[in-house]
């Protein structure tokens, strides 16, 4: 697999490819081959999920990944920007640990609600997803976890706290504006009582006036 790499401008507006329904269903299938089919899901949630989850659940656990943390190195090119012009939205990275959200899913509504799941997480097929050990407070669950592929065009890192903040003030795309994104979700990590001082750091930033 390449090295990440150190730095990286955004990639070109054509380096941007949408996934179809086809693309969608297929990826499905392939995470849920091993899936009995009677069993309930759990997704494993770090950004946006935590406080718009936008699916069915039976239950919400705060929850701890190990192995990868939560950054802001995807490129958003459609949810948060434009090819043209790119916010940055989180991704799960190496090394580490991320606290957030783990939501049951029912068996039976699993098919109907992960195609949306997967079309507004990965549009452009930039996460890898993973069967993962989510640690609650009842005890460990087999999650759903999105986590960030280094080979994506879209993954950035290196970048410093500035260079982030500029780039989120800019970005804007078909959920709103990027700024929004970022704060919503240190927002909810306060209430929700997770530290994340990097993100905080940022989020103090960005409520500074101009």
């Amino acid at each position: 697999m390449p090295a990440a790499r150190a730095r990286q401008l955004p990639p070109p507006p054509e380096a941007f490819h949408l996934r179809d329904t086809a693309w969608h269903l297929a990826s499905i299938e392939r995470h849920l081959q091993h899936w009995d089919s009677h069993s309930d899901l759990w997704v494993f949630g770090y950004g946006s999920l935590i406080w718009r989850p936008e699916f069915d659940h039976l239950e919400a656990r705060r929850a701890r990944i190990h192995g990868y943390h939560r950054a802001l190195c995807l490129w958003s090119r459609i949810n948060r920007g434009t090819p043209e012009q790119p916010g940055l939205v989180f991704g799960l990275d190496r090394g580490g640990s991320c606290e957030g959200t783990a939501y049951r899913i029912a068996a039976a509504r699993a098919h109907d609600i992960l195609l949306p799941l997967w079309q507004r997480e990965m549009p452009s097929a930039s996460y890898v997803p993973r069967w993962l050990n989510c640690q609650t407070a009842a005890g460990p669950v087999s999650g759903l976890v999105f986590t960030m592929d280094r080979r994506d065009e879209g993954y950035v890192t290196g970048l410093s706290v500035d260079e982030i903040i500029a780039i989120v003030r800019q970005g804007h795309g078909r959920y709103g504006p990027c700024t929004e994104y970022v704060l919503q979700t240190a927002d909810a990590l306060d209430a929700a009582g997770i530290t994340d001082r990097r993100l905080r750091t940022i989020a103090q930033a960005l409520r500074r006036p101009l």
